[in-house]
């Protein structure tokens, strides 16, 4: 006796089924493994202190790139006036499709970390959780831009 209809339709179903399911699980572990050096270089980045009461007045832009992988790659534009950080804008990065701050995990976004920043007047600050690596390379382009103004400072002390 043979197989009925319905029983090798279901059958072919199944199959199909199994197969995309394999080729979605190999797509999601070549990609995982594809951003791995990238992710371990976000990792292993280290945020620098500055010092929040020598930053000169002017615009400021900070960038981040990775040399492992460039999908977390950041930038921002930070604004100095009266001695004290009045705007800090991302111009690259965590942004949505209309360039607002993309919505991280928990309702968080870049401009939530950026205000621990100024509160704390430290880039010692906790990171979003669960958007950690994305959260460090804003950090670090945050801390570029400071060093620009810092810089600045130092460079006219030495004339």
């Amino acid at each position: 006796m043979g197989t009925s209809k319905a029983g090798r339709k279901k059958v072919k179903i199944r199959f199909v089924l199994l197969v995309i399911l394999g080729v979605a699980a190999l797509g999601t572990v070549l990609g995982l493994l594809a951003d791995s050096p990238g992710r371990r270089e976000l990792r292993e980045l280290t945020i620098g202190n500055i010092d929040f009461t020598g930053l000169q007045d002017g615009t400021y832009t900070g960038e981040y790139n990775g040399s492992k992988g460039d999908s977390r790659n950041a930038a921002v534009e930070v604004t100095i006036s009266g001695g004290k950080i009045s705007n800090i804008k991302i111009l690259k990065g965590a942004l949505d499709s209309n360039g607002n701050p993309a919505e991280l995990t928990g309702g968080m976004t870049v401009d939530d970390l950026f205000r621990q920043v100024l509160q704390s007047e430290s880039l010692q600050v906790d990171t979003v959780s669960g958007a950690t690596l994305t959260s460090k390379a804003h950090l670090k382009a945050l801390e570029n831009a400071f060093k620009q103004a810092q810089k600045e400072i130092m460079e006219e002390a030495l004339e």
